[in-house]
This record gives structure tokens, sequence and C-alpha cells, in this order.
């Protein structure tokens, strides 16, 4: 059972046993509190953890990100990829100077562990999925930010917030709507998070921080389908280190950067919510009879009204209206551009002005 399941209001996220919150009766509320640092959120993600003197060496040969001399308690995020560059699992990263912790999606963490024990070989690692023992915690910062348990066991704080080094950020903004993105998740033994519940600290569902992930670009590893490379979720920009060394499926990441272009994009959508009616993740985006490519995540911003993220052609016209259809509803949308057509080929085209881009308030 998720500790927060006695609050009043609790709507579980899905029928899968200790599920988090969706909402708590007041999604657009909850969001509000969140965005402002007063809120604490369940996120009810994945723990592996890795031990052993090798552990960081070997996470940094066969992972995307630079983890070889990995400080303890500094946060990072790295990506699992196939022979072709294409994403097979996604994991925020911090290590504690005797373990290192990976926390991703819950139903992503046994394929996780399972893949990195299968490249152990005779390296001094242990690999553990210890996601029955913990439960994560997310808060944002803010002046009134919710304080973190004193007994957390360990705290990642996104980097999404600026280009990490070594990466490279395609959405070429003066102002990324990522900068204000302060997430820290806390993970905590389940006493913990029960006292936490038992506080009376304000609590959010899943749906407000969803909401607030689309509003600043963040990719996640449910945006990712079987033929996503980084490159087109703007990936580069915290989770890919340009001139580490060999790991499999660099070539890709190699080669698409500096010689040529992702063949897909991903874009923000502004969503007409005329008819109170929200396609969901999956939906085809079409232009006339044309499908252009899918919706990757989609929510009601307290501000920003329905918005989503929808992985795109690479030569969709960025000015063009999208169509998609739920409940029997047309939806239209517009764009906002996050990794333009142009994006790649860095060594030989200059960055070009942003197009398409819809002029944020």
């Amino acid at each position: 059972m998720s500790a927060f399941a006695g609050r009043p209001g609790f709507v579980a996220s899905s029928d899968a046993p200790g599920a988090p919150a969706a909402h708590f009766g007041n999604p657009l509320g909850e969001q509000r509190l969140l965005a402002r640092g007063r809120a604490v959120v369940e996120l009810g993600l994945g723990v592996v953890t890795v031990s052993g003197p090798d552990r960081l060496s070997w996470l940094n040969s066969i992972t995307s990100q630079l983890l070889l001399g990995l400080d303890a308690g500094v946060s990072t995020e790295t990506l699992v990829l196939d022979q072709s560059g294409r994403v097979e699992h996604a994991a925020r990263v911090v290590d504690d100077g005797a373990v290192t912790w990976l926390l991703t999606e819950r139903d992503d963490a046994a394929g996780l562990a399972a893949w990195l024990s299968s490249m152990r070989f005779m390296l001094r690692v242990e690999v553990e999925d210890r996601s029955a023992d913990f439960v994560t915690l997310g808060r944002f910062d803010g002046a009134e930010a919710v304080a973190a348990a004193d007994d957390v066991v360990v705290e990642w704080v996104d980097p999404w917030s600026s280009v990490a080094p070594g990466g490279w950020g395609y959405a070429d903004l003066e102002a990324h709507p990522g900068s204000d993105w302060t997430l820290r998740i806390a993970v905590v033994t389940p006493d913990t998070a029960a006292a936490v519940a038992a506080s009376d600290v304000p609590a959010a569902g899943l749906l407000a921080v969803e909401a607030l992930r689309i509003a600043a670009w963040r990719p996640a590893l449910s945006d990712a389908d079987e033929r996503t490379i980084p490159h087109e979720l703007d990936w580069l920009r915290s989770a890919v280190h340009l001139s580490k060394g060999c790991y499999r499926g660099q070539e890709t990441v190699a080669k698409v950067h500096n010689l040529g272009h992702p063949p897909r994009r991903v874009v923000m959508l502004h969503l007409d919510g005329s008819d109170a009616v929200l396609p969901a993740p999956g939906t085809p985006v079409v232009v006339g009879d044309n499908e252009v490519g899918r919706l990757a995540a989609s929510a009601v911003h307290h501000e920003l009204g329905p918005i989503g993220l929808a992985i795109v052609k690479r030569s969709l016209d960025p000015a063009a209206t999208l169509s998609l259809t739920a409940d029997d509803v047309v939806v239209t949308a517009t764009q906002e551009t996050i990794v333009p057509p142009e994006a790649g080929a860095t060594a030989n085209v200059p960055r070009l002005p942003r197009l398409g881009a819809v002029r944020r308030s």
C-alpha cells in the first residue's frame, strides 16, 4: 500500500499494488503547491544499487554518461543504449561513496538490474533491485520548500536545469523552460515515508509532476519507443557525455550529432481544450490525412492548459497545425519547437534561429 493511501481524496495512479497517487482530488491545486516547493509527491520509482570497488568505472564503460570519478553526493543521469544507439534504459545516478544508486521507472528496474548483472563478467560489482525496500519522494525548491527527512538514505538532484558538462542542448534558447526545474528525489525507508505521509506536509499526485515535467521539456523513459535515440528527445542535454570513452551505441550518438540529423524530434504541443478532451500518450499526430508522429505525454498544466510532448518527423513544418483524435473528438494543436529540424551535424552546420516556437509568456 502507498504510504499516502490514507490521505483524504487519494486516487491511485494504477491498479498495481502500492501504486502512488494520481491525485488527491485537486490535481491543479496540487500542481501549484508542488511547483512552489510546498508539497511532496510519491514518485513510485524503481531503485537499483551497484556496490563494489569497480562500480563507477564499470558503469562508465557501459552507459552514456561520464561516471568515472563521480564525487559522492553529485547527481547525474545516464542511458543504456543498444548497438544502434536506441534507448533501452534510463537511470538517475547518485553515488554515496560506497554504493551507486540508480533510480528508474518502476517497471524498468527489474530489466535494468538483469541487464547490468549480465554485464558483470569478472568485475568487483554487485547489482541489486532494491525497489521493494525504499520509497522515492519528490519535491521542488522554493521559498517554502518541504525539507527532506532527516533520515533520507540518499537524495538525487535533477541536472536538467542546465546543459551538463560534456552534453549538448539542441533547444537553442536564451531562457530554457527547464531552467527552473529543481526536482529533488529523496530515497527513504517505508517507515520514513509513512512519517512524512502522517505529517501536515501537503501531498501532490503524479498528474501534478507530469504536467510540470512536460512544461519543462524534461524527457523521461516513458517518452521513448523502440526507435528512440537520445538526440530526438534532447537528452544529450543531461544524460550523454560527448567526449567520454567508448560504450555501446556511442557510434550512432557521435555520427548523428556531428554528421547527420536525428530522424525524429520532440516538440511541445499546446492542445485545444475547448472540448475538455485530453489525448492519451500513443495517439497519432496528423497533418491533414498524413500521420507525422505520436503523442508521448499529455497533461493539463495549471497555467498553460492542455499540453503534450510529441515525437514527430524531422521534416515536419514547425508552423503546421496538428490534430489528434481522442474519444472521436478531433483536437487541434500548435507546436513549440524543442529539437529543431536542423539539429545535429554540429561539425558543419552552425546553430540557426529556433523555428516555429510559440512565444511563452
